[in-house]
């Protein structure tokens, strides 16, 4: 009996094993809520389009190749990192005084290891920084000079202050100055905030799940303020279940521990992505005063990607290598699983 009860426990573990490796490779990215149909010209809205697309070929091409989900994530933001239509990278918002200030975070779902970077001034793609804090290093999150002479003793590149600035995100910075000034002489008006932050997630055909998030935080802001983008539980989580990236007001994202109690839901709950995002991204988030949305991929290949601002830039790709994109709400992206 005995040996019939291991012969059955073997076969069981050998199919589960025969599950996962079938799994189909799936990518979900977005690059940040909150922008307006009025915010792009036809042209930029091509090139944030194409943007999308390349991310999504680019995390596509390591799943294909047999690579990691962690792979996956990193070659998606890395390639949403160096395209100034996004708030990470290469075309960051600027501080209150004048600086860009990179956060990025990443999260092993298999392993549970997680690594997180923030206020970085010279690391040109924060998410290989992340990465490297995960697999190289004892903690979990490094901050400015300390982070970056890490990233000097790894080789990572670093680049001048001046590649991260554009004429566009300058423009929005002397905007929000402006409207702040205004703000001082009447207290009714309320300053503009611009924000927006990369992320992907992804499974491989092991079955496992990787999250990571990129940002240059939010426009004007001051004092070394961190968001909730390389907090891990608040706009990145990955486990073995569920990958969450979030992006939108950073401080409501932390407050509500949005990334991991989405996944949190889906676990304990038994909610899909697009109920347990709903619960947090267009329930509790908005009941705060906060906004913003997520990607959600669940391990069975349920996605979901929530948002409540005029439009979030936002993607996916399956076993069949097809780029779907989406920009403004309203436009139809069916998402697996729904």
């Amino acid at each position: 009996m005995r040996s019939l009860l291991c012969a059955g426990v073997l076969c069981a573990s050998a199919l589960l094993t025969a599950t996962a490796m079938a799994a189909e490779p799936l990518l979900l990215i977005h690059g940040g809520a909150g922008v307006a149909p009025g915010d792009l010209d036809a042209a930029g809205e091509a090139r944030a389009r194409a943007a999308l697309q390349r991310a999504l070929l680019a995390g596509h091409a390591q799943l294909l190749a047999g690579k990691s989900a962690v792979d996956a994530v990193t070659a998606a933001v890395t390639v949403l990192e160096d395209d100034p239509s996004f708030n990470a990278g290469r075309g960051a918002v600027f501080t209150h005084d004048g600086r860009n200030e990179l956060d990025a975070s990443i999260m092993d779902g298999r392993s549970g290891q997680a690594g997180a970077v923030a206020g970085l001034q010279t690391v040109k793609n924060p998410i290989t920084l992340a990465r490297a804090v995960m697999e190289k290093s004892p903690h979990v999150m490094m901050v400015g000079q300390g982070a970056e002479a890490f990233a000097a003793e790894q080789g990572i590149e670093q680049v001048d202050p001046a590649w991260f600035r554009t004429e566009h995100r300058w423009q929005q910075l002397q905007r929000a100055l402006a409207e702040e000034a205004q703000q001082q002489a009447h207290a009714d008006l309320e300053t503009a905030r611009y924000f927006g932050t990369v992320g992907a997630v992804a499974r491989d055909r092991q079955g496992s799940l990787a999250a990571a998030t990129s940002t240059g935080g939010m426009t004007n802001k001051r004092y070394g303020r961190v968001g909730d983008s390389p907090i891990i539980g608040a706009g990145t989580w990955a486990d073995g279940r569920c990958a969450i990236s979030g992006t939108g007001w950073g401080e409501f994202y932390i407050r509500t521990v949005a990334a991991h109690s989405i996944c949190a839901r889906m676990t304990y709950l038994g909610e899909s992505p697009a109920q347990a995002g709903q619960a947090v991204i267009n329930d509790q988030i908005p009941a705060l005063g906060g906004d913003g949305g997520a990607i959600i991929l669940s391990a069975d290949g349920a996605a979901a990607a929530p948002f409540n601002t005029p439009g979030m830039y936002r993607g996916w790709i399956g076993a069949d290598g097809v780029p779907h994109v989406a920009v403004f709400a309203g436009e139809q992206l069916p998402l697996p699983g729904q």
